[in-house]
């Protein structure tokens, strides 16, 4: 009884130190990938896989990321009172607790069809692969921008069985979505950055560089986005969608600044939640109400 308890109290730590709720960043855009795909609404089976799959990714690779930045996390004031670190949780456990969510992950994929289960390793390799490139490139923000933008391409495969180019372009748009928060996240550690060694885009080329550069990422954004409108034939709601989304960019953009971050957090976590949700609902909505008629 002492180990399930035991068990049971590591696996909520451990889903608390990942930030499990915000697996809402990317699904809202694997599910418009899904709807896209169907024309309308999958079948259920289909759309609950891909909603396992994209939670157990997610949790997979943030729980891999903290184990395997455990020792930077331990130097740096903003995150030494994280689990390992903090000496909530062992390393064993989160390393076992990421073979799990791997393992639901691939099964999970390869129930979807062929393809995704072929292409199921490659997606697990990308996600995982994040955690080192804060070691080797001042690029690793596009790399997680790839592990959350592979989501819509993904979420189309399991549907259709196939790959579609225009789906991709959605794909490359949630690729500078995150990696531009990423660059702006990483503002935090600006000063731990450049005192360890570590590379990232506010290390490399300053904090007005790096707000530069988010900027740019998301004015692309926006563009591929109101592309995706002509793309997929999509009407009113869906570019109200659009609007809205683009308007809370500006919003985000506007209450942090290089010289004032302390609204970081709520420019993160919350904004960049409702804007994925925001995109999602609109484009469901046109989609249903213009093409199920």
């Amino acid at each position: 009884m002492g180990t399930l308890t035991a068990v049971a109290r590591n696996t909520r730590v451990t889903l608390e130190m990942i930030k499990w709720e915000h697996s809402v960043f990317a699904l809202p855009f694997a599910l418009t990938g899904a709807v896209l795909a169907a024309d309308g609404i999958p079948a259920w089976r289909t759309l609950l896989l891909i909603v396992i799959c994209m939670v157990s990714a997610r949790t997979a690779a943030m729980a891999f990321n903290r184990l395997v930045d455990a020792e930077i996390d331990r130097i740096n004031p903003r995150t030494a009172m994280r689990a390992i670190p903090a000496g909530l949780l062992s390393r064993g456990f989160v390393a076992a607790f990421t073979l799990v969510s791997s393992a639901v992950f691939l099964l999970a994929a390869g129930l979807l069809n062929r393809l995704t289960l072929l292409l199921s390793p490659l997606a697990l390799g990308i996600v995982l692969a994040y955690s080192y490139m804060k070691r080797v490139t001042r690029w690793s923000h596009l790399v997680l921008g790839v592990a959350l933008g592979i989501a819509p391409s993904a979420a189309w495969i399991a549907v259709r069985g196939s790959l579609d180019w225009r789906i991709v372009v959605l794909t490359i748009a949630v690729l500078l979505w995150v990696a531009g928060f990423d660059v702006l996240y990483a503002c935090q550690d600006f000063e731990h950055d450049c005192a360890n060694g570590l590379n990232s885009i506010p290390q490399a080329f300053g904090l007005r560089g790096a707000f530069r550069i988010a900027r740019g990422m998301h004015v692309v954004l926006f563009v591929l986005l109101l592309w995706m409108l002509r793309l997929f034939h999509l009407h009113s709601i869906a570019l109200a969608g659009v609007l809205v989304a683009g308007a809370l960019l500006v919003y985000e953009h506007s209450i942090i600044s290089p010289a004032d971050i302390r609204r970081m957090n709520a420019s993160f976590f919350t904004l960049n939640g409702i804007i994925s949700a925001v995109y999602f609902l609109a484009t469901a909505a046109d989609v249903l109400l213009f093409r199920m008629r």
